[in-house]
């Protein structure tokens, strides 16, 4: 064997041991490290360290598969791609875990996400949280006036208090339409759910002078906060006695 081959033999095993050291350092880095505990396998720690690239609000409940952490599109792309949609109807075909769907919904008339993979979407609708909730649920069809004082456990699919508390574990910012005879009652009690509790806002709903419903705001968009937002409680309560009488 010549001299030249022997250098040849001894260079690329000094090759593979230098890449076996630093494949063992990586995989010590990513057993000690922050990605181990949140349950990322070596295939896919390296989106994990560019996790803010693909969702600038990671640290607020986003939730990947393995799959997803190297098929969704970096959120500077996916912007790009909605601003081109604006005011439009948007089918996004293969929305895995939300990544163009949530850009999509901040620019577009609405967002149709489709994915065959049930995980995915599960993981889609959690990575999709937004700033305010609006609950405008069945009232039970026109009977609903017939009934002196409505309560929230006549709302339909579910009671209020357990729509409200769904839709507390998105945002306190919630908006509720409620019929005209709601018990106002019950209205303050959803925002004593919250600890401390959420400010609240009732605003009476009129078409042609006509009382039609109520639209009640809690948390952040209530529009002039003030201790438990009595007042316009009050106000709201004489109008009840008004359409009762």
């Amino acid at each position: 064997m010549s001299a030249k081959n022997t250098l040849k033999q001894r260079s690329r095993r000094r090759s593979k041991k230098r890449k076996c050291k630093s494949q063992r350092r990586r995989v010590k880095i990513f057993k000690n490290g922050k990605a181990a505990k949140e349950g990322i396998s070596p295939l896919v720690e390296k989106y994990w360290f560019q996790r803010y690239c693909l969702f600038s609000k990671y640290d607020e409940g986003i939730k990947m598969d393995e799959e997803g952490w190297f098929s969704v599109t970096p959120e500077e792309i996916a912007i790009r791609h909605a601003e081109r949609c604006t005011d439009k109807v948007v089918i996004d075909s293969f929305s895995g875990v939300g990544g163009n769907a949530i850009q999509f919904a901040k620019k577009c008339c609405h967002v149709i996400a489709i994915d065959i993979d049930p995980e995915k979407v599960a993981l889609a609708m959690n990575n999709a949280k937004g700033d305010i909730v609006f609950l405008s649920p069945p009232w039970g069809g026109p009977s609903y006036k017939n009934i002196q004082t409505f309560t929230l456990d006549l709302l339909k699919p579910r009671d209020g208090y357990t729509m409200f508390q769904i839709a507390q574990a998105i945002t306190p910012n919630i908006i509720m339409f409620l019929p005209r005879n709601v018990d106002p009652n019950q209205v303050e009690e959803l925002s004593w759910l919250s600890s401390p509790p959420l400010d609240l806002e009732i605003e009476p709903n009129y078409v042609h002078n006509n009382l039609k419903g109520v639209t009640v705001y809690f948390g952040g968009i209530v529009a002039a906060p003030h201790p438990r937002s009595m007042f316009d409680c009050n106000l709201y309560r004489k109008e009840i006695i008004k359409l009762h009488c």
